[in-house]
C-alpha cells in the first residue's frame, strides 16, 4: 500500500515542533525502545510517521514499535490497519482484549464511556510495553489536548493540571511521552488529510455527543472567533506559571516579593490602561 506524498511545509513544521518537544523535554535518550499506541485516528497516524521520520536522521538510536489495541468495538478493521502499518516498515504488535464489552457494563445509561476505556487501554498498553521490553510509550495527544485538559480539570475537578509531556507511571514501570505537546490539532488534521491516513473513526467515545470535551471545545472554538489567540495564550500559560499569585500555600513563597498584583496593574486583561504614574495605591 503506497503512501501519499504529504505536505512538505506542515511536515517540516511539525518536525520541528516535535523535534523541540524531544529536546525541552528529554523525551527519546539514545537506545529507547518506543511504543507508539496507533489507534487509527490522525493523531497517533501523524505522530508514528513523524516519528519514523525523525529515526531516519536523528543523532541517537531508538526503535519504534507501532501498537494497535483492538478493543472488540463491532466492526473495527483490524485486519486492514495492520496491514497498512506493515507497509510502512516498522515493527507492528496488534493487541486484542474485549473492553468494549467491559465499558459498556460499567458504564450507567447517559454517562460517558471515557474513563473507563481510558483506564483499561491504558493498563493494557503498559503492560504491553514491559512485556516487549519498550522503555517509552508515545501517544498522540496534541496542544489541543492539553489545552482542553486544563480547562477541564479546573472547572471540573478544581486541579490546575494538564497532560504533561512526559510521565512516569505510579509503578515506576512505564515513561508516557507526547512528542506532539507543540503541535495544533488543525495542523495535525490538515498533514493526515495530505498523506491519506486510513483514519479509523472511533464509534464508542467519538459518538457521544454530550462529552465535557466537546464542551469544552466548543468554548474555546466560540471565544477563538472573537479574540483570535485564545489558545495559544492558555498554552503558553502553561510554560509561565506564577505560584505566588495562585492558592497553593505548599507553593506560596512567604518571605520572597510576589511581583505585581494582576488585579492592580491590569496585567490581565488585554484592554487594561495603565494607571498614571502619579497614581499609588
Amino acid at each position: 500500500m503506497a503512501q501519499a506524498q504529504p505536505d512538505r511545509k506542515l511536515l517540516k513544521r511539525l518536525l520541528h515542533q516535535v523535534g523541540r518537544a524531544i529536546g525541552e523535554f528529554a523525551l527519546i535518550e539514545d537506545g529507547d525502545r518506543i511504543l507508539v499506541g496507533v489507534s487509527g485516528g490522525k493523531d497517533s497516524f501523524t505522530l508514528l510517521y513523524l516519528l519514523q521520520r525523525l529515526r531516519e536522521r536523528a543523532p541517537v538510536r531508538f526503535d519504534l514499535v507501532a501498537c494497535n489495541l483492538d478493543q472488540g468495538h463491532p466492526g473495527f478493521p483490524a485486519g486492514r490497519l495492520e496491514q497498512y502499518l506493515r507497509a510502512q516498515g516498522c515493527e507492528v504488535r496488534m493487541l486484542r482484549e474485549d473492553t468494549y464489552s467491559v465499558v459498556k457494563r460499567l458504564t450507567p445509561e447517559g454517562a460517558t464511556a471515557c474513563a473507563v476505556c481510558s483506564r483499561l487501554r491504558r493498563g493494557i498498553l503498559y503492560n504491553a510495553a514491559a512485556e516487549m521490553g519498550c522503555t517509552k510509550i508515545a501517544l498522540g495527544h496534541h496542544r489541543d489536548d492539553l489545552i482542553e485538559s486544563l480547562l477541564l480539570s479546573m472547572l471540573f475537578a478544581g486541579k490546575m493540571r494538564s497532560m504533561p509531556p512526559k510521565l512516569r507511571s505510579d509503578d515506576g514501570r512505564n515513561t508516557v511521552i507526547r512528542p506532539l505537546c507543540f503541535s495544533s490539532e488543525a495542523e495535525v488534521a490538515a498533514f493526515a488529510t495530505s498523506a491519506a491516513f486510513p483514519i479509523i473513526p472511533c464509534d464508542l467515545c467519538g459518538s457521544q455527543e454530550n462529552l465535557q470535551r466537546k464542551r469544552v471545545k466548543r468554548l474555546l472554538s466560540d471565544l477563538e472567533r472573537d479574540h483570535p489567540g485564545v489558545r495559544a495564550s492558555l498554552f503558553a500559560s502553561m510554560g509561565n506559571v506564577l505560584p505566588a499569585h495562585l492558592l497553593d500555600a505548599r507553593l506560596y513563597p512567604r518571605d520572597e516579593p510576589s511581583g505585581p498584583d494582576p488585579w492592580i496593574d491590569g496585567d490581565d486583561c488585554a484592554d487594561a490602561v495603565p494607571l498614571p504614574a502619579l497614581v499609588r495605591i
